[in-house]
Protein backbone atom coordinates (compact mmCIF):
# COMPACT_ATOMS: atom_id res chain seq x y z
CA UNK A 1 0.00 0.00 0.00
CA UNK A 2 3.06 2.51 0.75
CA UNK A 3 4.26 1.85 -2.47
CA UNK A 4 0.59 2.75 -4.17
CA UNK A 5 0.41 5.75 -2.14
CA UNK A 6 3.92 6.38 -3.01
CA UNK A 7 3.12 6.13 -6.75
CA UNK A 8 0.22 8.40 -6.39
CA UNK A 9 2.04 11.12 -4.86
CA UNK A 10 4.80 10.70 -7.62
CA UNK A 11 2.11 10.84 -10.49
CA UNK A 12 -0.18 14.32 -8.99
CA UNK A 13 3.26 15.61 -8.29
CA UNK A 14 4.65 15.61 -11.90
CA UNK A 15 1.03 16.10 -13.28
CA UNK A 16 0.29 19.51 -11.90
CA UNK A 17 3.60 20.56 -13.50
CA UNK A 18 2.88 19.33 -16.73
CA UNK A 19 -0.82 20.48 -16.68
CA UNK A 20 0.79 23.66 -15.66
CA UNK A 21 2.86 23.87 -18.46
CA UNK A 22 0.57 22.78 -20.90
CA UNK A 23 -1.96 25.27 -19.93
CA UNK A 24 0.17 27.96 -20.01
CA UNK A 25 1.49 27.42 -24.21
CA UNK A 26 -2.15 26.75 -24.51
CA UNK A 27 -3.66 30.19 -22.72
CA UNK A 28 -0.50 32.04 -24.65
CA UNK A 29 -1.78 30.41 -28.14
CA UNK A 30 -0.42 27.89 -30.38
CA UNK A 31 0.25 30.50 -32.63
CA UNK A 32 3.13 32.36 -29.80
CA UNK A 33 3.91 28.71 -28.12
CA UNK A 34 5.15 28.13 -31.99
CA UNK A 35 6.44 31.11 -32.47
CA UNK A 36 8.57 30.41 -29.33
CA UNK A 37 9.64 26.86 -30.82
CA UNK A 38 10.78 28.63 -34.39
CA UNK A 39 12.89 30.68 -32.32
CA UNK A 40 14.88 27.63 -30.67
CA UNK A 41 15.09 26.11 -34.11
CA UNK A 42 12.22 23.00 -33.10
CA UNK A 43 11.27 21.49 -36.72
CA UNK A 44 7.66 21.63 -37.54
CA UNK A 45 7.03 24.19 -34.89
CA UNK A 46 3.65 24.74 -35.19
CA UNK A 47 3.00 20.60 -35.55
CA UNK A 48 5.41 20.43 -32.40
CA UNK A 49 3.23 23.27 -30.51
CA UNK A 50 -0.08 21.28 -31.15
CA UNK A 51 1.66 18.04 -30.22
CA UNK A 52 3.58 19.43 -26.71
CA UNK A 53 0.59 21.04 -25.68
CA UNK A 54 -1.65 17.85 -26.11
CA UNK A 55 0.84 15.83 -24.68
CA UNK A 56 1.73 18.14 -21.76
CA UNK A 57 -2.05 18.96 -20.87
CA UNK A 58 -3.52 15.84 -21.61
CA UNK A 59 -0.88 14.18 -20.37
CA UNK A 60 -1.07 15.37 -17.18
CA UNK A 61 -4.62 15.25 -16.24
CA UNK A 62 -4.09 11.53 -17.35
CA UNK A 63 -1.69 11.08 -15.18
CA UNK A 64 -3.34 12.45 -12.02
CA UNK A 65 -6.06 10.34 -12.62
CA UNK A 66 -3.20 7.11 -13.53
CA UNK A 67 -5.15 6.68 -16.77
CA UNK A 68 -3.09 5.22 -19.58
CA UNK A 69 -0.28 6.16 -17.32
CA UNK A 70 2.60 3.75 -19.29
CA UNK A 71 1.68 5.76 -22.64
CA UNK A 72 1.41 8.98 -20.70
CA UNK A 73 4.34 8.40 -18.93
CA UNK A 74 6.32 7.39 -22.02
CA UNK A 75 5.01 10.83 -24.10
CA UNK A 76 5.97 12.68 -21.85
CA UNK A 77 9.48 11.27 -21.22
CA UNK A 78 9.64 11.68 -24.92
CA UNK A 79 8.95 15.59 -24.67
CA UNK A 80 10.96 16.27 -21.76
CA UNK A 81 13.98 14.54 -23.42
CA UNK A 82 13.27 16.65 -26.71
CA UNK A 83 13.29 19.55 -24.01
CA UNK A 84 16.41 18.53 -22.07
CA UNK A 85 18.26 18.18 -25.49
CA UNK A 86 17.12 21.30 -27.54
CA UNK A 87 16.19 23.96 -25.27
CA UNK A 88 17.87 23.30 -22.03
CA UNK A 89 21.14 21.06 -22.74
CA UNK A 90 23.00 24.56 -23.80
CA UNK A 91 22.72 26.14 -20.89
CA UNK A 92 24.00 23.92 -18.16
CA UNK A 93 23.00 21.82 -15.49
CA UNK A 94 21.16 24.70 -12.85
CA UNK A 95 17.85 26.46 -13.36
CA UNK A 96 17.07 28.67 -14.47
CA UNK A 97 17.67 27.35 -17.91
CA UNK A 98 19.52 24.24 -17.37
CA UNK A 99 18.36 20.75 -17.33
CA UNK A 100 18.27 19.77 -13.63
CA UNK A 101 14.54 20.74 -13.65
CA UNK A 102 13.65 18.75 -16.48
CA UNK A 103 15.89 15.72 -15.74
CA UNK A 104 13.84 15.60 -12.90
CA UNK A 105 10.29 15.65 -14.73
CA UNK A 106 12.17 13.02 -17.29
CA UNK A 107 13.28 10.39 -14.61
CA UNK A 108 9.65 10.44 -13.01
CA UNK A 109 8.03 9.95 -16.50
CA UNK A 110 10.22 7.35 -17.58
CA UNK A 111 9.72 5.66 -13.63
CA UNK A 112 5.77 5.72 -14.12
CA UNK A 113 6.45 4.15 -18.18
CA UNK A 114 7.74 1.50 -16.34
CA UNK A 115 6.53 0.54 -13.52
CA UNK A 116 2.46 2.02 -14.51
CA UNK A 117 0.39 3.95 -11.94
CA UNK A 118 -0.20 1.80 -8.66
CA UNK A 119 -3.50 0.27 -6.97
CA UNK A 120 -4.69 4.19 -6.92
CA UNK A 121 -5.40 5.05 -10.42
CA UNK A 122 -7.75 4.06 -13.04
CA UNK A 123 -5.62 1.92 -15.30
CA UNK A 124 -6.05 -0.37 -11.78
CA UNK A 125 -9.69 -0.08 -11.82
CA UNK A 126 -10.09 -0.94 -15.38
CA UNK A 127 -7.37 -4.07 -15.02
CA UNK A 128 -9.57 -5.14 -11.98
CA UNK A 129 -13.27 -4.97 -13.80
CA UNK A 130 -11.59 -6.81 -16.66
CA UNK A 131 -10.59 -9.68 -14.45
CA UNK A 132 -13.75 -10.02 -12.45
CA UNK A 133 -15.44 -9.82 -15.60
CA UNK A 134 -13.31 -12.71 -17.40
CA UNK A 135 -13.30 -14.90 -14.08
CA UNK A 136 -17.16 -16.51 -14.70
CA UNK A 137 -15.51 -17.09 -18.44
CA UNK A 138 -12.63 -18.97 -17.24
CA UNK A 139 -15.09 -20.88 -14.27
CA UNK A 140 -17.56 -21.95 -17.40
CA UNK A 141 -14.30 -23.19 -19.66
CA UNK A 142 -12.62 -24.91 -16.80
CA UNK A 143 -16.30 -26.66 -15.79
CA UNK A 144 -16.29 -27.50 -20.02
CA UNK A 145 -12.78 -29.06 -19.86
CA UNK A 146 -13.68 -30.87 -16.16
CA UNK A 147 -17.07 -32.62 -18.35
CA UNK A 148 -14.90 -33.12 -21.63
CA UNK A 149 -12.46 -35.30 -19.40
CA UNK A 150 -14.89 -37.05 -17.67
CA UNK A 151 -16.87 -37.55 -21.17
CA UNK A 152 -13.80 -39.29 -22.67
Amino acid sequence: MLADVSLLVLRLAIASVFVAHGAQKLMKGVAATAGGFENLGIPLPMVAAVVVIAVELGGGIALALGCLTRIMGGLLAIDMLVALLLVHLPNGFFLPRGVEFVLVLFGASVALAGVGAGALSIDAAFQRWRSADEQPAERVAERERRHLRRAS
